[in-house]
């Protein structure tokens, strides 16, 4: 069977077509590039509203079965950036980690990444995680957490996804 990956970017302006929705986009070609695993991508464009943002994220766990879903934008401290509160409803257990690596990585390029409040966590089988909505930000913050994402995808008894050495290399310890 083969692994399904959600991309959903959260923007307002993308969602009712102002501008085109480059951070998904970017975001899809990342996984692209970094994945040699086959995968299929299930990809949505919707506006900075909790209940809707929960309830896609309800959805692409629960009824498409993700394996992992990436959120692009709202993680600002901007009044209209509810995705970590969105994620954190609709999440069994939150990841910490995964926030703080994110805002390392960002505070070498930019003294605002401690603005951002992304964060992951599981729901099911699946693997959320919040990411900016830059292009740029979002493979420096994807770079720095990426390497033990397939590994967490396997704790959780998700599809095995192998990564492209060469351009991106994950973390097993060994004999897993």
């Amino acid at each position: 069977m083969t692994p399904k990956i959600g991309v959903l970017n959260i923007s307002d302006r993308a969602a009712a077509g102002v501008y085109e929705d480059v951070p998904g986009k970017a975001c899809v070609a990342l996984l692209r590039e970094w994945l040699v695993t086959p995968f299929e991508v299930e990809y949505r464009v919707i506006p900075d509203e909790r209940e809707q943002i929960e309830a896609e994220l309800r959805r692409l766990a629960d009824e498409v079965g993700c394996a992992l879903v990436v959120t692009t934008g709202g993680t600002g401290p901007a009044l209209r950036d509810v995705t970590p509160e969105a994620t954190a409803a609709v999440c069994d257990r939150l990841l910490p980690g995964f926030g703080e690596a994110m805002r390392t990585a960002s505070l070498r390029y930019v003294p605002t990444a401690i603005l951002s409040r992304q964060l992951a966590g599981t729901r099911g089988r699946t693997l959320i995680v919040n990411l900016p909505g830059r292009p740029k930000a979002i493979r420096e913050n994807l770079e720095a957490v990426f390497p033990a994402i397939p590994y967490c995808i396997d704790l959780m008894g998700g599809p095995r996804l192998e990564t492209n050495p060469d351009v991106m290399k994950a973390f097993r310890p060994p004999g897993s």
